[in-house]
């Protein structure tokens, strides 16, 4: 049997199969489930700093409304804001415990940040609970008209140096195709030291319904394999210029979209919609199709083939680069 071991973020997986943060990694039973079926490793579902303030403000404009106005000597404004933080870190703190104690394989805590405030220190709560590694999920809108590009960019630094500052484990960052420079972008954020980059985040989008005249959400809720080229194309480009592990998230369907992001130099992918779409059975599917390919082509362990078609090892490195298509109507269909 092939051997499908990965080294990502300097954690040992059976395998390149990561279960994303979602509802899917929510419950003990759930990632029980999931283990079952062979992933390598979970994202646990995301504490979101958003959901904290959000809740905070909820309560601060309340305070009059339920008689806690007495209590405003006491600072109770404040008070209220580090009671939710710390009931919220106390929830994914639990469910951390509980998920390294009935799984084997490794778990990731992950957070949904949008301000590189002190709310990120709740990072070491997640590290002493046993997490093996944090996750930062940076939600910051890539068509904000508040923030500025460098700004944007400036925050998602901030944020790794924030968190690096009060863990020890492994970091790794899940960032927005929405860069203005994402290259450069990819290598300031390597820079930092973080030890894994998730390309990329996928955002739900906007639609119009013309009967209601109404702007409601697209009804793409899941990502499908036609939108794996942008994470194929970068993974590929950057493989060979940072120092941290690559990992792709968004298109992986199939053990074929595996096969790919590994050759392009990706060190393991995140899997979701097509779990949501076909069960946690997919897993395994995916798993068997990987070995299958792996035994046709004479490899027995997926390092003796781990970046081969890179923009450094294959011999048309441009192809990655290439955003025309004219060439490939005028040669008849074949992309040169």
């Amino acid at each position: 049997m092939a051997d499908l071991s990965v080294k990502y973020m300097g954690l040992h997986l059976k395998n390149p199969l990561i279960v994303g943060s979602s509802g899917l990694t929510a419950t003990i039973n759930d990632l029980q489930t999931l283990e079952q079926n062979g992933v390598g490793a979970v994202v646990m579902k995301s504490v979101f700093e958003e959901q904290v303030y959000l809740d905070v403000d909820y309560l601060r404009q309340n305070i009059d409304v339920w008689n806690l106005s007495q209590f405003q000597h006491f600072n109770t404004s404040d008070y209220t804001e580090r009671q939710i933080r710390s009931e919220y870190i106390e929830s994914c703190e639990q469910n951390i415990r509980e998920a390294k104690k009935k799984l084997s394989i490794p778990v990731i805590a992950s957070i949904n940040c949008i301000f590189a405030s002190g709310w990120t220190s709740f990072a070491s709560r997640l590290q002493d609970a046993g997490a093996d590694a944090i996750e930062l999920n940076v939600a910051i809108k890539p068509f904000s008209q508040i923030f500025t590009a460098a700004e944007i960019e400036q925050l998602h630094l901030d944020i790794i140096h924030k968190v690096r500052a009060n863990v020890t484990i492994p970091v790794s960052i899940k960032i927005s195709p929405y860069f203005a420079d994402l290259g450069r972008v990819i290598d300031n954020i390597a820079a930092t030291g973080v030890n894994g980059i998730v390309l990329f985040n996928r955002f739900i989008g906007p639609d119009i319904d013309i009967n209601k005249m109404q702007v409601t959400l697209s009804g793409n809720r899941y990502s499908s394999s036609a939108e794996l080229p942008n994470t194929l194309r970068w993974i590929a480009m950057k493989c060979g210029d940072v120092p941290c592990g690559l990992c792709a998230s968004t298109g992986v369907h199939t053990g074929a979209d595996v096969i790919k992001i590994l050759l392009a130099g990706g060190t393991a992918t995140q899997i979701v919609s097509t779990i949501y779409n076909n069960g946690a059975k997919q897993v395994a599917v995916m798993l068997k199709e990987i070995e299958t390919w792996m035994a046709e082509k004479g490899y027995d362990h997926i390092s003796q083939f781990a970046g081969r078609m890179s923009s450094l090892e294959t011999n048309t490195p441009v192809s990655y680069e290439r955003i025309q298509f004219m060439k490939f109507y005028n040669q008849g269909g074949t992309v040169e």
